[in-house]
């Protein structure tokens, strides 16, 4: 039996969390069963609101309200349970998304797709729990380097997200074609060892939790040989009755080959791993036309999602693809996956999936 995940006085007895999903996929219902049944539950705050009234005039302040009422919907799910969100740094408006967050109760926010700098910042004063997302023993240093000069703290828990991971990565392509899984190792051994340094600086044993990759009992055993104190599942959950994408993208895991994940090229600049569709087929066939006249207009009603996209300059806007796949619209959508996704089989409940892990 594996030990409870413990982060400051919040305790999980399965060291499990759920990985943040966006758009749509990891919301209330998803996250609230998860931390029912003894893990972490997080919500995913990417374009939250995406199903409320308002949404297409005014996102942001759409979305602001939404991460409320998942964080209230999912907290009476989980009965107790511990219920967090996931916050991309790159977010326009990040300290609203984080402030709102707070606002409403989080127990932990947790921060990738850039360095969270200001996170403590923004959550002064209150008992919400803060994780910054790193990919490398460089990029945990220097998170830690700063949060201990600038606000005399170290981090309540670290994520290591590996190349194996869904959606945007925090890895060149070339990084992704290169590294191994012993060298990884290697690097998970480097994070684990600023975390212990830092930590002991404050008096305090900062859990670090593994993610990429992540998809059974015998992935979580092999991590916590390597000196994690717990995991991040994501890709897993997807195939459960209690995720809240639609049927037919959970429909697309459970049919996806593994020749099938793919490391695509995401219109915001990053890679990311998905699910190659016809939608991904089209976007291939389109790329040399990838750039529009700089005065040509978008196709489409920016929904002020990333601080740093350029709607003149992108093949496609990420919120309509990733909106349409969790709506079932396979065909015009962008699926993203870990690279595990090809093994699903069937549907299955949260509970049977935490009852697995808990035996690990």
């Amino acid at each position: 039996m594996s030990k409870a995940l413990v982060i400051g006085e919040l305790k999980a007895p399965i060291p499990v969390i759920q990985g943040g999903m966006g758009v749509g996929v990891s919301l209330s219902k998803l996250a609230g069963n998860v931390a029912k049944c003894g893990g972490i539950g997080i919500i995913s705050t990417a374009q939250i609101g995406y199903q409320e009234p308002g949404f297409e005039e005014h996102p942001i302040e759409t979305n602001l309200k939404a991460i409320g009422k998942h964080i209230r919907r999912a907290k009476e799910i989980a009965q107790g349970g511990i219920v967090g969100v996931n916050i991309m740094v790159a977010t326009r408006r990040y300290e609203d998304y984080v402030k709102a967050a707070v606002k409403a109760g989080a127990d932990l926010v947790i921060s990738g797709a850039g360095l969270p700098t200001m996170l403590p910042a923004l959550v002064e004063k209150s008992k919400t729990k803060i994780a910054p997302i790193v990919s490398s023993v460089k990029s945990a240093a220097v998170i830690c380097k700063l949060w201990d000069r600038k606000y005399k703290r170290c981090p309540d828990l670290m994520v290591i997200e590996g190349p194996k991971a869904g959606g945007h990565l925090g890895f060149s392509k070339q990084e992704l074609e290169q590294v191994t899984d012993e060298s990884y190792e290697k690097e998970i051994e480097g994070i684990l060892e600023v975390a212990k340094e830092y930590g002991s600086k404050y008096n305090y044993h900062v859990p670090v939790v593994v993610a990429g990759g992540i998809y059974d009992s015998k992935d979580m055993e092999h991590a916590l040989k390597l000196g994690a104190d717990g995991v991040q599942v994501a890709t897993r959950f997807v195939t459960t009755y209690e995720c809240d994408a639609s049927e037919a993208y959970k429909q697309a895991y459970i049919e996806a080959k593994k020749e099938d994940i793919v490391l695509v090229q995401s219109p915001v600049g990053m890679p990311g791993r998905a699910v190659r569709n016809a939608f991904i087929r089209k976007t291939e066939e389109q790329k040399e036309q990838e750039s529009r006249p700089a005065d040509a207009r978008p196709s489409w009603n920016c929904r002020q999602c990333l601080e740093k996209c350029n709607p003149a300059k992108i093949p496609y806007c990420i919120t309509d693809a990733l909106v349409n796949a969790v709506k079932g619209k396979i065909d015009q959508g962008l699926i993203f996956c870990g690279t595990n996704a090809y093994r699903a089989q069937n549907l299955e409940h949260v509970s049977e999936i935490m009852e697995e892990f808990s035996r690990a």
